[in-house]
């Protein structure tokens, strides 16, 4: 299973200079809700609703959402191995949420803030 993060997703979407390659995309993807809102509010601060809305929707519904339930936010209060930022925590903790609960899984991510701190919680890196 593979953990897909925002940047990945809207690299996707926004035709970015780094896209994610095709074999992504054939993986079983996972995130947290959070995924949807960092998505759609950098679609509307660009007012691209319009235009790729449809392809946002797409893509979210193909991922598997993980809620932001009690356990998940109560390890984000908990310290990290490196500093990390609020919604990255967020994402850590859920994968750690999932981890426990006995899913394999890899990060997908092209922040390297993001993937130092999953690299010290030993979450392996899906490659894009």
């Amino acid at each position: 299973m593979i953990y897909l993060d925002t940047s990945v997703a809207l690299a996707q979407l926004l035709a970015e200079d780094r896209v994610p390659p095709e074999r992504l995309w054939r993986e079983s993807l996972i995130s947290s809700r959070l995924l949807e809102y960092e998505i759609w509010t950098r679609i509307h601060a660009r007012k691209l609703a319009d235009s790729h809305g449809d392809h946002v929707r797409a893509l979210v519904g193909r991922v598997a959402l993980l809620e932001l339930v009690p356990p998940v936010l109560a390890r984000a209060l908990e310290p990290f191995p490196t500093r990390v930022r609020t919604l990255d925590a967020l994402h850590l903790a859920s994968m750690e949420f999932l981890r426990v609960h006995g899913q394999r899984l890899a990060l997908a991510s092209y922040d390297d803030r993001l993937i130092t701190a999953a690299r010290g919680l030993r979450i392996p890196v899906y490659e894009v």
